[in-house]
This record gives C-alpha cells, sequence and structure tokens, in this order.
C-alpha cells in the first residue's frame, strides 16, 4: 500500500521501518528533522508537511505524543485537498477527544480507527505491540493487515473508535500502579537484606509477577541505565486520563491515584523526559538503598 505515517519518534520510527520492511510505500512527516532523516534513510520517503502527505495518500497513521497534537493533525490532514479516506490513530488519545475526532473526520468523509499500542519500543522493533483498534468494521478490516505488521496481538474491540482508547488508558493506569508498587516493594526488600536479582527470580514465578518486574525493572532498573523507553510525563498524562474518565463515568477509584500523585511528583523533580521507572531513584533515597548496580568496567 501507500501509506502516510505522521510522528516517527521513539515508537513511531520502528512502525516506519517495519512497514517499508514488508513493502509498503511509506510517506513520513514530523517536526523533528533528525527523527525524520532517521527513517529516510531507511527507506521511508519525506513529505513537507502534514498537508503535503495528506495530498499524496488515502490512508494515514498516527503516532502522536499528546491528544491535543492528534486533534490538530486531524484537522490539517482533512483539509481540501487532502485524498485521506481512513486515519488510524496510534497514539494514546484518550476516549473524550478520540470522539472529538471521530466527528471532525466523519463530518469530512474520512473514518478513525482508534488503535493505540501496547508493549514498549523493544517490542515496537519487533512487531510484537498489543494493538487495541476501535472503529467502523469495514475500516478495520481494510486496515488490518498494516496493523499486523506492527503487532502480534490484534483485538477489535467495537465500532466506537474511543474503545481502544479507553482500553490502553486502563492498561498504562495498571502498569503505573504495579510499576510503582513494585518498586517500594524491591527497595524494602533490598533494604531487609534481600539480593535483588533473587527477588526478581522469586517474583517472576510467582504470583507477584507484572510486566514491571517481567521486563521494565529487570532491562532498565538491575543495571542502573534507565533507557527511555516511555517517560514519566507521558505515562502521568496516561493516568490522569484514566482518572478524568473514569470520574466522568462516575466509576470511583482508590489506588490508582496515588500512581499519578508519585508520578506527579517525579515530575516536579525534574523526571518527566526521563524513563517512568527512573523515580525508584526517589524510593532509595528516602530508604537509603540502591536496587541492582551498574556493571564494573
Amino acid at each position: 500500500m501507500k501509506l502516510g505515517l505522521i510522528g516517527v519518534g521513539n515508537i513511531g520510527m520502528h512502525f516506519a521501518n517495519r512497514l517499508v520492511a514488508a513493502g509498503h510505500e511509506v510517506r513520513v512527516y514530523d517536526r523533528n528533522a533528525a527523527a525524520l532523516d532517521r527513517v529516510v534513510t531507511q527507506g521511508a520517503k519525506a513529505a513537507a508537511s502534514n498537508q503535503d502527505l495528506a495530498a499524496q495518500v488515502e490512508i494515514v497513521l498516527l503516532s502522536l505524543p499528546i491528544p491535543a497534537v492528534v486533534l490538530q493533525v486531524a484537522d490539517e490532514i482533512s483539509q481540501p485537498g487532502s485524498k485521506v479516506r481512513v486515519v488510524v490513530d496510534l497514539s494514546t488519545t484518550g476516549p473524550s477527544v478520540t470522539h472529538q475526532v471521530a466527528n471532525l473526520l466523519k463530518g469530512r468523509g474520512i473514518a478513525l480507527v482508534g488503535a493505540p499500542v501496547s508493549g514498549g519500543t523493544a517490542n515496537a522493533e519487533k512487531g510484537a505491540l498489543a494493538v487495541m483498534t476501535g472503529g467502523p468494521a469495514a475500516a478495520y478490516e481494510e486496515v488490518e493487515p498494516l496493523l499486523r505488521v506492527i503487532g502480534k496481538n490484534i483485538f477489535h474491540l467495537g465500532e466506537d473508535p474511543s474503545l481502544g482508547q479507553t482500553m490502553k488508558i486502563i492498561n498504562n493506569t495498571l502498569y503505573a500502579t504495579s510499576m510503582i508498587a513494585s518498586c517500594e516493594a524491591l527497595v524494602f526488600g533490598v533494604k531487609a537484606g534481600l539480593n535483588a536479582k533473587t527477588m526478581l527470580d522469586v517474583l517472576n514465578v510467582s504470583s507477584g509477577r507484572s510486566f514491571a518486574t517481567l521486563e521494565r525493572i529487570p532491562q532498565c532498573v538491575m543495571d542502573r541505565s534507565f533507557p527511555v523507553r516511555f517517560t514519566t510525563e507521558l505515562l502521568h498524562k496516561d493516568v490522569k486520563m484514566c482518572m478524568d474518565e473514569a470520574e466522568k463515568l462516575g466509576v470511583p477509584m482508590q489506588v490508582n491515584p496515588v500512581a499519578r500523585q508519585f508520578l506527579a511528583f517525579a515530575i516536579s523533580q525534574g523526571d518527566g523526559d526521563k524513563d517512568n521507572v527512573y523515580p525508584i531513584r526517589h524510593i532509595e533515597g528516602w530508604a537509603g538503598v540502591q536496587f541492582g548496580e551498574a556493571p564494573k568496567a
């Protein structure tokens, strides 16, 4: 297919590279010139702007950081002169803004498939993401082959484009809460005299395991590398969005807001652009111990 992809950052670049490798002709645009150059060297073709891209392709995928940007870009790519018929939003946009985007595009004859992803940059590179979609069945069926290039587990949750977004913010909120709880418990274990790696080995064959203990903490904290895979700021955005949407529906939440508060504190301490497991350092500082250690030179 001839496709457009807007947003080729830490995760979007893997979408571009995998789609190109699968034989698709991919037009890309990103305001970050370095990010754009990075995927052009892998075979993607750069567009001059969002509108320029929309004038060349009928299917556009979005991988953007915040809901307001998704809404702005949706408006730009649906102006007169656009060829776009279907938009696939791979961003975490949230249900409320997704309704706005869907209504905007529908009024201009364009179908929206909300398709947020989960699994992080490592799984994005391997094409092993979970993709949570919502949207018209015909549009979903048309783009499903593309989604199978970037994801392993594809779910169509219904005709409403916001359903995948609701599922995504639930997922990210549960991750945030379990990650922070895991960090607290593991730091406690170190302080009590347990070995960091042994604790993870035990947890990961026991009922306390989670994505945080299986992947994020072993890969990013044990060796103190903290590579940026998903920032604290973006995770906080998703959790806050979940709290706001739950409140709109009258669903009480008592535990998950504590995770949002901790992430907000970490951002206030300068951790916003760091990986979301980096704030374990605050818990370590309060406890006076460190979980894991950098490899010896």
